[in-house]
C-alpha cells in the first residue's frame, strides 16, 4: 500500500510540475508577444496589435507614473511617452507564472527599458500582470510596475 501511495504521489507531483511548466512557457510566449508589439509600437499596426493584448477595463499601476483606469488612457500614455522612444527587455530568469483558478494566470518578473536613441537603460523594475483567459484568448486585466532600481 505504501508503494502505491508513493507512486500516486510521484505521478501527481510530476503532472502538477508539467502543468506549471506548461503554464510558464505559455505565459512567457504571451509576454513576448505583448512586448514585441510594444517595442515596435511607433508603427500604428504594431500599436493596434499591442492594444489587443489588454482588456478594455485594464488598470495600470506604476509607482512613478501613477494609475490609469482603462485601455484607452494606458495606450495614449504608451503612444505619447514610450513608442519610438523605449524598448522593453525581460530579464528571463526572473519570469514566473501562476494559475488563477477559473480565470487565467498571473505573471511576474523583472524587466528593463532602454532608450532607442542611445541604447542606455534607465533601470530595472518589477512587474506583475494579471491575465484573463476567455475561450483561449489571453488579455491583461491588471498591470503593476514597481520597485524601480538602478541597473
Amino acid at each position: 500500500m505504501e508503494k502505491l501511495i508513493a507512486i500516486l504521489f510521484l505521478f501527481f507531483s510530476v503532472s502538477a510540475f508539467s502543468s506549471e511548466e506548461s503554464l510558464v512557457q505559455e505565459m512567457k510566449k504571451m509576454d513576448s508577444k505583448v512586448f514585441e508589439s510594444f517595442n515596435q509600437c511607433a508603427d500604428e499596426t504594431q500599436l493596434k496589435i499591442h492594444e489587443s493584448y489588454f482588456s478594455n477595463n485594464v488598470e495600470f499601476y506604476h509607482d512613478n507614473g501613477g494609475v490609469t483606469w482603462d485601455r484607452e488612457s494606458m495606450l495614449n500614455n504608451t503612444k505619447n511617452f514610450a513608442c519610438g522612444k523605449y524598448t522593453r527587455t525581460l530579464i528571463e530568469e526572473t519570469f514566473q507564472a501562476y494559475p488563477i483558478k477559473d480565470f487565467g494566470a498571473m505573471t511576474e518578473g523583472v524587466h528593463k527599458f532602454c532608450h532607442l536613441d542611445n541604447g542606455t537603460c534607465d533601470g530595472k523594475a518589477k512587474f506583475l500582470m494579471v491575465w484573463q483567459n476567455t475561450n483561449g484568448i489571453w488579455q491583461v486585466t491588471r498591470v503593476l510596475s514597481y520597485g524601480h532600481l538602478p541597473n
